[in-house]
């Protein structure tokens, strides 16, 4: 069986009911991109803004941020929407000895608990805009001052947060400041719901069926061909938790080790059960992303078979051409579509000479 790169949580985490993805799996080229980007930006000491639907996996992202960027201090994980605001002050920046009723003795808030390490704000669009304030002025000073206090307190913290809310159309409701979201979005990235990344539901499906195997001493089940199509069709809307609930009851009903179609049981986002003849989305329309890629996996298949030299150079032409026709040669849109930076957008044109002729003069020049 292949490998791929898989992320989970310890026995303790796993525990935790705030947390809805208990494993993340690279596999389809949307989530390998995204492993690739997070790579890149574990070493830096910016802000990183999670952004993905509920249950893709964003705190076991922030956790592979942390170990990768080889920060001695702790990876603190908060969840800010389970904090009152009466008392999110002192959580986040501690309290001093008599700083309000109660305050019997000093205690240190979040941000010195993960000092020289990462703080992880989970749900940051439901942080009170009091709160979003101070976090703004603490992330512009690097210090923080305890409830009650007045000596300022250095901090060397790098600050990851994760959301599954429209930050834009929080910021044009008067929700969430806007300074404060281009301080925390420095570094952005975006977990695709599983509907956008279908080839890692099979080695999903396999890692939980397996896990849940192991720690009860039983046979993995093995997965039928409908079964399999079934959830790669199915839409997800719980994403990576929906996924584990489903195979983990399949698997307690499980006949003779094999799951069937019909024990899935699976259900569409308003809650309709999806009978075992239906597909949940419409996977078997010749537009649907997921029949596209399969159509291209055949297509690079056959063409590897009579086509291999050069292989790599055509189809990154054939993807540029396209992409920069489909966007009338804008170099932002293009760029973006594709998830590279426009330096990058250019390069590849003048590599494969796509570039218009007064760019390509610029570019002789300023090389």
């Amino acid at each position: 069986m292949t490998q791929h790169a898989v992320l989970t949580l310890s026995e303790e985490q796993n525990l935790r009911p705030d947390i809805r993805a208990k494993a993340l799996l690279f596999a389809d080229p949307a989530s390998l991109q995204l492993l690739q980007q997070a790579r890149r930006i574990a070493a830096s000491h910016a802000p990183v803004l999670i952004q993905g639907e509920t249950g893709t996996g964003k705190e076991l992202l922030a956790r592979h941020i942390h170990t990768e960027s080889g920060r001695k201090g702790p990876f603190v994980a908060v969840n800010g929407a389970a904090i009152t605001e009466s008392l999110a002050e002192a959580e986040f920046f501690g309290f001093e000895a008599g700083a309000f009723t109660g305050a019997t003795g000093r205690r240190e808030g979040w941000f010195e608990v993960a000092q020289g390490g990462t703080l992880f704000l989970d749900e940051i669009g439901d942080l009170p805009l009091s709160l979003q304030v101070k976090l703004l002025r603490v992330l512009q000073e690097g210090e923080i001052v305890r409830v009650g206090g007045r000596r300022p307190i250095p901090i060397d913290v790098r600050v990851v947060t994760a959301t599954h809310v429209d930050l834009a159309g929080a910021i044009a409701a008067g929700r969430f400041r806007q300074d404060l979201f281009y301080r925390l979005n420095i570094l952005g990235l975006r977990i695709p719901p599983l509907r956008e990344r279908r080839g890692d539901i099979l080695p999903l499906a396999r890692h939980f069926l397996e896990r849940h195997a192991l720690g009860h001493g039983l046979d993995v089940p093995l997965l039928t061909p409908a079964t399999e199509s079934r959830l790669v069709g199915h839409r997800w809307p719980g994403n990576i938790r929906e996924l584990e609930n489903t195979l983990l009851r399949a698997a307690l009903h499980a006949d003779g080790g094999v799951i069937d179609a019909d024990q899935l049981h699976l259900h569409d986002e308003a809650g309709n059960a999806c009978p075992a003849g239906t597909a949940a989305h419409p996977g078997n329309s010749p537009n649907d992303p997921a029949s596209l890629w399969r159509d291209i996996g055949t297509s690079l298949r056959q063409l590897l078979d009579h086509e291999p030299d050069a292989l790599w150079a055509r189809w990154e032409q054939l993807l540029l051409e396209s992409t920069l026709t489909r966007h009338r040669y804008n170099q932002v849109q293009s760029a973006s579509r594709l998830g590279i930076s426009r330096h990058a957008l250019r390069t590849l044109m003048k590599r494969h000479q796509l570039l218009p002729a007064s760019s390509r003069d610029a570019a002789d020049i300023a090389a």
